[in-house]
């Protein structure tokens, strides 16, 4: 849904304006949040100010500090009055909870309300893997030669895409790699800088190194070391959108669904060594997630794809099991 308030200005005080100000710069500075994440946080924030104003009048720093625990609570019932969904409500909580800890830090007080708050409950979406043949269609560039594209673009897409499925990277972690740490044949891993600006060491598969080296070796264009790895049709850094563009020309000339997305390759890379008796806790510093309840997910993606088959090809799938005869 659209944000409510798309270009009303923040409510509040010069100081409490000075502190969301500066609570936003560092967000981005300090933590490396996301820009997405960081535009989210600030409209959250905007929107639970707005709610405020109308019922307390301008909110100021003592006015957040001092909030009831109904107040939130009237907050969460006016956004699922607006169909928010849960996700976005945790979102929000997650959000307020950071400013409110930003306050504690400078001296403003504790907002003890938002620690009787529960966050509401989501159910997870599973991921949607795509079948093996269809993850290595897509990083063969040889599938897309009859495109109207130059070569070694097809060479960079299939060697990007091949990161995403045979590491398992997420894209902002492939375009993120340096020529100086391209995984090349002969290298056994590369350390990529994943979500936190926290690093990790993955293991690198031939086929991986052998699609980087062929578009190294087409590259029209001079890649200093400490330069990017991948770079666009001019030289200059790869944006992500040209990847998932990529993915989705190829998606209708091999069949697949709307559900076959770069990020779908990483959800296939865990779910294909989970099948092959991969050991969970292996596969969560692979994809370098910080719980393992999210790499915990992928059981259930298999456990659903077994499910899957036993309803469509066993002889007592969908029928009653008859009573035992007792006479």
């Amino acid at each position: 849904m659209k944000d409510p308030h798309p270009i009303v200005p923040l409510p509040g005080d010069a100081p409490l304006l000075s502190a969301a100000r500066a609570w936003s710069e560092e967000l981005a500075r300090e933590r490396r949040m996301a820009a997405n994440t960081v535009e989210a946080y600030e409209r959250d924030l905007r929107q639970f100010l707005i709610h405020l104003d109308g019922r307390l009048g301008a909110p100021t720093i003592p006015t957040v500090v001092a909030l009831k625990p109904r107040d939130l609570r009237a907050f969460m019932a006016a956004r699922r009055a607006d169909d928010i969904g849960g996700r976005s409500l945790m979102r929000a909580l997650a959000g307020l909870r950071s400013f409110a800890k930003y306050l504690e830090r400078e001296g403003h007080g504790t907002v003890a309300a938002l620690g009787a708050v529960r966050s509401p409950k989501v159910e997870r979406r599973l991921p949607r893997p795509l079948p093996v043949a269809a993850a290595r269609a897509l990083t063969d560039a040889g599938l897309r030669a009859d495109e109207d594209r130059e070569p070694w673009i097809l060479m960079r897409d299939a060697a990007v895409l091949a990161l995403l499925y045979g590491a398992g990277l997420r894209i902002s972690e492939a375009l993120g790699l340096s020529r100086r740490d391209a995984p090349l044949p002969g290298t056994d891993a590369v350390t990529v800088t994943g979500k936190g600006a926290k690093a990790r060491m993955v293991p690198v598969l031939p086929v991986v190194a052998d699609a980087v080296a062929a578009y190294l070796a087409a590259c029209p264009h001079p890649l200093p070391p400490e330069g990017p790895l991948f770079v666009g049709a001019r030289g200059g850094p790869l944006s992500p959108r040209i990847i998932q563009y990529a993915v989705a020309r190829a998606r209708g000339g091999l069949g697949l669904t709307g559900s076959a997305t770069p990020h779908a390759l990483r959800h296939s890379f865990a779910t294909h060594l989970l099948a092959r008796q991969g050991e969970l806790r292996a596969i969560q510093e692979l994809l370098g997630h910080a719980s393992l309840s999210t790499t915990q997910l992928y059981t259930k993606v298999d456990a659903g794809r077994l499910m899957s088959a036993f309803d469509a090809t066993h002889p007592r799938a969908g029928r009653p099991v008859p009573p035992r005869d007792r006479t």
